[in-house]
């Protein structure tokens, strides 16, 4: 696939690219534009999650980093795991990247070809309508994403 302009790139001097995101998986908190795939980099290397999945949820007249994951079994999300994903993201990223919350799921949702559908969880959050559910490996998986308590805090 070629860049389009609704990717998010950088040119290396020696000409090369550096991918940071899709525009539609592109979170602005505070009008600061952040590639989900620069929180992944920092959670994929924390051993107790397997996978997780960023939006960027509508809050208080601006967008906030809500970051879901998926753990291995027998880990518990709490607070100091928490802090010790809140931490690397901070160390490896920016203040910017932290999640404002950090929510355990059983599933994430994704499509046929493996891709984890951002967009189709962050029309859930937002209560919105999700377009081609039949395109979708898991569609049940959404459903853990829909009226969270946490995300009304």
């Amino acid at each position: 696939r070629h860049l389009g302009a609704w990717d998010y790139a950088e040119r290396t001097e020696h000409g090369g690219l550096i991918i940071h995101a899709r525009s539609d998986a592109v979170l602005n908190p505070g009008g600061v534009r952040i590639g989900t795939a620069e929180i992944y980099r920092q959670v994929e290397r924390i051993e107790e999650v397997l996978e997780s999945v960023a939006i960027g949820q509508q809050w208080q007249d601006d967008v906030r980093v809500v970051l879901f994951v998926l753990l291995r079994d027998g880990v518990e999300l709490d607070e100091g795991l928490q802090q010790l994903i809140r931490s690397a993201i901070r160390q490896h990223a920016t203040p910017r990247h932290v999640p404002a919350r950090i929510l355990a799921v059983k599933d994430i949702p994704r499509t046929r070809s493996g891709k984890i559908v951002e967009l189709a969880v962050r029309n859930v959050v937002h209560g919105q309508p999700v377009r081609n559910t039949e395109g979708l490996a898991n569609p049940e998986a959404l459903e853990e994403f829909r009226d969270r308590v946490e995300l009304r805090e």
